[in-house]
């Protein structure tokens, strides 16, 4: 029996390779005679940049950076070749605020520019910046005021920090110091920047924004969306309405005006860690996250691993935390069966305190169910 076992994070418990680990060892304990390929997945969100320094050779640069409220932080760029990976939640993450700290009215991706910026001086050509679980909302003019563009109000004066602040910006002062590398950012989001499917309105209650604190931070979006196609020549027309711009608070938005462009998250890492390949062999697929809910099958890791494997016709199980996900809607995107935390524990708090141990268990309960050990 060959399995593969390629989930994502379980957030804020374990990470892929943990999920992996646990699964690997329940499958052991009944059936050591197995193979098991490991191949953990991340969709550019949280763990995109531990995922591919596991399966690929290249450097590890630890940056010195600030979270979503301006404190020191622990960041990293992965260099390989003559590409540098930046994952923007090491910055940028909702995971580094208390509930209490989240509000996307004054949180900044000055941050992640940090990243950014050390990535291109180690001297990549190119840069892809992972997109997923930022607790920001100002498309990126922190991330530009780090490179060297801070956006500032009608007196020429910089503005503070926020989505918030955006409402009077008048303009850009000086440029992107980028030194003509190519910028991608790896995102499965295909919102818009602005309006009922944009940045603010869909993911900003998130991150902590109230109903009147969305309509202010949808029109100082609209109104930096307008600067950004006026004073920077690389930004495309449209901005606001592209899909991709809505990623990450709008930091889809900003790294498009920089004249970059969106790319699959989950379709780049799985190319990158030779996902088709490991499915080819294999008779058995195991894929997880945290929630396999509606948005799992739309385009999140879920989602990826499971059409691959539909479309070899091979079996796919996913493993879970909390499974609310349709059955007819799972059938259809390629899952035979899910298997969640909380149901096997029979308890939500038991589910996030001893997840490790939960999947092993129902590792063990596949293997004996579908091993031909």
């Amino acid at each position: 029996m060959r399995v593969l076992l390629s989930p994502d994070k379980f957030a804020g418990t374990l990470s892929a390779p943990e999920v992996v680990a646990a699964v690997s060892q329940g499958w052991r304990d009944v059936a050591p005679g197995d193979e098991l390929l490991a191949r953990p997945l991340a969709d550019g969100g949280p763990g995109f940049l531990e995922v591919l320094a596991a399966a690929l050779d290249g450097r590890r640069i630890p940056v010195r950076t600030v979270d979503p409220l301006g404190r020191p932080v622990a960041g990293e760029v992965f260099v390989t070749g003559d590409t540098a990976y930046v994952e923007s939640a090491q910055a940028c993450g909702l995971h580094l605020l208390t509930a209490a700290e989240r509000d996307p009215r004054a949180t900044t991706s000055y941050g992640l520019g940090l990243l950014v910026a050390a990535a291109v001086e180690s001297g990549a050509r190119r840069v892809v910046v992972g997109l997923g679980g930022s607790a920001t909302n100002d498309a990126g003019a922190g991330m530009l005021a780090a490179l060297g563009a801070a956006a500032v109000d009608g007196a020429g004066l910089v503005l503070p920090y926020g989505g918030a602040a955006l409402t009077a910006v008048a303009g850009l002062t000086g440029a992107p110091r980028l030194r003509a590398v190519e910028l991608v950012a790896a995102t499965d989001v295909d919102n818009p920047l602005l309006g009922l499917h944009g940045a603010s309105n869909v993911y900003g209650p998130q991150k902590g924004a109230t109903k009147a604190d969305v309509l202010l931070l949808d029109s100082a979006l609209e109104r930096f969306a307008q600067v950004l196609e006026r004073d920077l020549p690389s930004c495309p027309p449209g901005l606001a309405q592209l899909p991709g711009a809505g990623a990450a608070g709008g930091l889809g938005a900003a790294l498009l005006a920089l004249g970059g462009r969106c790319e699959s998250g989950i379709g780049l890492v799985s190319r990158l860690i030779e996902l088709p390949q490991a499915l080819a062999g294999c008779d058995l697929v195991i894929t997880g996250e945290g929630a396999f809910d509606h948005q799992s099958l739309r385009g999140k890791v879920v989602a990826g691993v499971a059409g691959a494997a539909r479309d070899l016709g091979l079996p796919c199980v996913v493993l879970a935390g909390r499974v609310s996900a349709g059955r007819r809607e799972a059938a259809a995107a390629g899952v035979t069966e899910a298997y969640s935390l909380v149901e096997h524990f029979g308890d939500e708090q038991a589910a996030l305190t001893r997840p490790a141990e939960g999947l092993r268990e129902l590792a063990a309960r596949l293997a004996r169910q579908w091993s031909r050990s």
